[in-house]
């Protein structure tokens, strides 16, 4: 599996707080408070106290784009019995490997279009893998008018684009074997490729394709990128209707992710000779289209009517979010913050656990009263208190928290937030807990926006919490703080 994010370097955050306290006295320096070294809780100087969280299961409304390095998601989950329907369609174009030069090597040259194979580069996949797992992918052109371009970066949740003419190809496999190196032979090409979704297609590409040529045209195709793409606008790949898992490839792996056209070539000597050219993936235009239908439990929370849940339902992006309230941290005494951190519980559910994995990490993040604004717990979340122009904030899986630990728990550690709330009596924001692949968010503190890496695929994982008023207090989602009264 990759995982690029989790591979960022962690910077431990370690404060040490020395300071001779008097009943009256006021703390100001809330950025030298809440660090990892906790005073044992004695409750004579130290003490530890839960506050309730109120938690409320929403649609999260998203708007991720997909940026070129994003590996691309399609397939079908059918019915997750928690969280409903899932379906992924991708689109992409493709160029020639170079300009100027026409692959074919001259048009007349060529005997006969033999086959045509679109290649596509295996990452992952997601829900039902076993071996009696079989996914269909179908492919089609994308039609010029569709408004796909490669200059905008879209959303996943941008609409379906237009296709054009027939089906190319299309491709039933087992998600279980393709990490097998498969044997491929065709007539002197023999090689052994895992991690690789072949798909034929129709030879009608390879015989558009060598009647481009290399002048300043319309029909020039070889002679630029722009060109090639207005005659042929890029590759629509869709699942169908069925199955129950999802598949991950790399558009940018161009060893793998590539269209290959295999031909035959009468050399100046007379000798047929057979040879292939590839067309890759080389510049923006990309898209990954993901729809989710809300079913099972997580859409009976939805329709509720109840403000405050008792279980919080995470699906990772375009999916769900929860909504937290912490009514008692308006209220609570000045005192010295030790530690403040928030945790949650991962609850089981049926045997579809093991099918539905949780997501690779959660986030969590500020929201202001008009929802419009997303922002950053800054001096809790920064990797350093010296500003950096350009990377002033970021996520610090260590010491802000995130991933699961080993007791099964998530944990945030918002410590420095919570002492300056209660010190300074700024506003209690509501919370927004949720599992992106990133987020753009806003910092008070360097007044500037940064997009903040979380995860790396889109909708992988989902989980099911304890809400905050979950019939048993251990697994409730709740605010945890050790403090020191003054």
């Amino acid at each position: 599996m990759k995982n690029r994010q989790f591979a960022l370097t962690s910077i431990a955050i370690v404060a040490t707080v020395a300071i001779v306290f008097s009943a009256c006295r006021k703390i100001n320096d809330a950025t030298n408070l809440g660090g990892d070294l906790i005073p044992p809780i004695d409750n004579i100087t130290t003490f530890e106290t839960f506050l309730d969280i109120e938690t409320n299961n929403l649609v999260f409304p998203d708007t991720t784009k997909v940026l070129y390095n994003d590996d691309l998601m399609v397939g079908h989950i059918t019915n997750d019995p928690e969280f409903g329907g899932t379906h992924g369609d991708a689109y992409f174009n493709i160029v020639p490997a170079n300009t100027f030069l026409n692959p074919f090597t001259h048009k007349d040259s060529v005997v006969a279009i033999d086959s045509v194979v679109l290649s596509l580069s295996y990452q992952d996949s997601y829900g039902d893998t076993t071996a009696a797992s079989f996914q269909t992918f179908r492919v089609y052109e994308i039609a010029q008018g569709a408004g796909f371009n490669d200059t905008t970066f879209y959303k996943y949740s941008h609409p379906d684009f237009a296709i054009v003419g027939p089906e190319l190809g299309s491709k039933t496999f087992q998600i279980s074997k393709l990490d097998d190196s498969i044997l491929h032979i065709r007539r002197r090409d023999t090689t052994k490729n895992a991690n690789v979704i072949r798909i034929p297609l129709t030879n009608q590409i390879g015989e558009r394709f060598k009647l481009f040529d290399t002048t300043n045209t319309a029909n020039g195709g070889f002679r630029n990128d722009s060109i090639f793409k207005t005659l042929f606008r890029g590759f629509a790949i869709k699942s169908d209707n069925s199955g129950n898992a999802l598949t991950y490839f790399s558009p940018t792996d161009n060893a793998k992710t590539k269209l290959i056209i295999y031909y035959r070539l009468k050399r100046p000597a007379g000798v047929i000779d057979t040879t292939s050219t590839e067309f890759y993936h080389l510049s923006n235009g990309q898209a990954n289209i993901v729809s989710r239908a809300p079913g099972g439990n997580w859409n009976a929370y939805l329709n509720n009517g109840i403000p405050s849940d008792d279980k919080v339902y995470l699906q990772s992006i375009p999916g769900s979010y929860a909504q937290l309230k912490i009514p008692g941290l308006s209220t609570f005494s000045n005192a010295v913050i030790h530690r403040a951190e928030i945790i949650a519980t991962p609850l089981r559910t049926p045997a579809s656990d093991k099918t539905f994995t949780q997501p690779l990490a959660l986030y969590l993040d500020r929201i202001n009263n008009a929802g419009d604004t997303a922002s950053t717990f800054d001096i809790d979340q920064a990797l350093s208190w010296t500003f950096i122009p350009t990377d002033p904030f970021n996520y610090n899986f260590t010491s802000f928290g995130g991933i699961r630990k080993a007791d099964s728990t998530y944990r945030f550690n918002i410590s420095r937030y919570v002492q300056n709330l209660i010190t300074t009596k700024n506003t209690n924001y509501t919370l927004r807990l949720y599992a992106p692949v990133r987020a753009f968010e806003y910092s008070y503190l360097y007044k500037t926006k940064s997009l903040i890496y979380v995860t790396d695929r889109v909708a992988w994982g989902r989980v099911v919490l304890g809400g905050g008023n979950y019939a048993e207090p251990a697994k409730r989602l709740r605010l945890r703080i050790v403090y020191s009264k003054l």
